[in-house]
Order: structure tokens, then sequence, then C-alpha cells
């Protein structure tokens, strides 16, 4: 969850859809150096760049994209059209609006590909209930002491050693780059943690190669963290869905 291509698309497009950054400028942070296609673009036959989709979504009368982390058991957000379910849970991730849905996935390290759906038509969904800043940075740090807690009576350390270097580490504010100038400093910083955090999950799901990981140590150190995923991509849908209020 460290880099979240639809986090990027929504923050990107909405800011420029709303006028607060120029189209050459959310193109430049959307594509990097990564090559982007989108195929089922509405009027397109065949996958065309990801500037195309920035027009049409204008053209579409888009106003505001938001950024949806489906999980099995979750998929808040996500309008109910079986096709964009069963992509946006594989993927992980979808970027929605009112008009169009897209979906990323990862063609090697070098290459997304996106999948518009059109929404014409779709049932209605309800909007995804999402918590203030300060309300998913509060159930984060909640989240983190607990978790460490629990992952130090399993030993986690011996597991991976890096895990207890990371979390204590988290004291220290880092602000997540590639946001929009006028993006606001808590949600940048809220979407720092819960990237960091990321990587703590990742290392502390590995088992490590020959490391003596009972079945019901794993079992109790994937309770143990369950409440950290959740409230790190509750915070990572936060800190992209920012918008300045009017």
């Amino acid at each position: 969850m460290h880099d979240i291509a639809a986090g990027r698309f929504a923050v990107w497009a909405t800011a420029w859809l709303t006028g607060r950054t120029s189209y050459d400028e959310a193109l430049d942070a959307l594509v990097g150096t990564t090559g982007h296609r989108v195929v089922g673009l509405p009027g397109t036959e065949e996958a065309v760049p990801l500037g195309w989709a920035l027009s049409a979504l204008r053209g579409l009368g888009e106003q505001r994209l938001r950024l949806v982390l489906p999980v099995p058991g979750d998929i808040r957000g996500v309008p109910a059209l079986p096709p964009l379910v069963a992509l946006a849970l594989e993927s992980g991730q979808a970027v929605v609006g009112t008009r169009i849905a897209l979906v990323p996935e990862e063609i090697g390290p070098e290459v997304v590909s996106w999948t518009a759906v059109s929404l014409d038509g779709a049932p209605p969904a309800a909007p995804p209930v999402e918590g203030t800043l300060r309300s998913v940075s509060g159930a984060l740090d909640l989240a983190v002491g607990d978790s460490a807690r629990t992952l130090a009576a399993l030993d986690l350390a011996r597991w991976n050693p890096e895990v207890p270097a990371l979390l204590a580490g988290l004291a220290r504010r880092v602000h997540a780059v590639g946001l929009p100038d006028d993006h606001d400093q808590l949600a940048a910083s809220v979407l720092g943690r819960a990237q960091r955090l990321s990587q703590v999950l990742d290392l502390a799901m590995a088992d490590a190669p020959g490391a003596a990981v009972t079945h019901a140590q794993a079992a109790r150190r994937d309770e143990a963290l369950r409440p950290l995923a959740h409230a790190v991509r509750e915070a990572t849908v936060a800190a992209y869905n920012w918008v300045p209020r009017p």
C-alpha cells in the first residue's frame, strides 16, 4: 500500500478539475517515469494515454474523484456493478467518480494499465463514511500502540528485526510527498505515517525463511495486525480524499 496509483490519480485529477492545479502539472505528477495506458474509456476503442482520461473526466462533468480501497467483506464506495467490484477487489484500489470509475493494474515495474468502467445506469452507491483527519490520526495512534504491545509479546523482533525499529521511528513526523501544493499538511502527515506503517505491515506479515513460526503464532500475529491494517487503510483513504472547503 506504499504507492497507491488510484490515490495519486484521485487527488491530482480532483485538483485539476476544481482549478487548483494545471493540466500539465497534474499529468506530470501522475505519469512520472511510469508508462500509463487506459482501456475502456468512453468513445475509445483502444488503449489511450492517461492524459486522455483527464480530459474525458472534464468532458463528463466530473468534479471530484475518490480513492476507494476495497477488501473482501468491505466494498464501501464501490458502485454495485459486478465487473467493477471484481476488478476493484482484485486490484485493491479504485478511483470512483459519478460517471466513471478507473481501476489500475501494474503491468511490470514501469507500466500501469487502467480499466475505465462507465457508471451510467449503475445503482447509486452510498458515499464511503470517511473519518476526519484528526480521528483517523488518533485511530492510527491507538492501533500502533495496541499492535506494538501484542507484537512485542509475540517476539516479532526475532522474526523480523526491522519491525521494532520502524515502529519506534513513527514518532518522527514525515510528510508524504507527491501531493498538490495546497494539500492539507495534516493530511500529508497522516499519509506519511500510513505509508510507513504499510512497510511495517509488509515486513511483519512476511515469515522470514527458516523462522520457527508456528501456525498458532502466525494466527495471533495476523489477529494483532488486523486493526492496524484497518486503521492504515482508513487513514490512507481520508488523506488522499481530502479537499479544501469552498
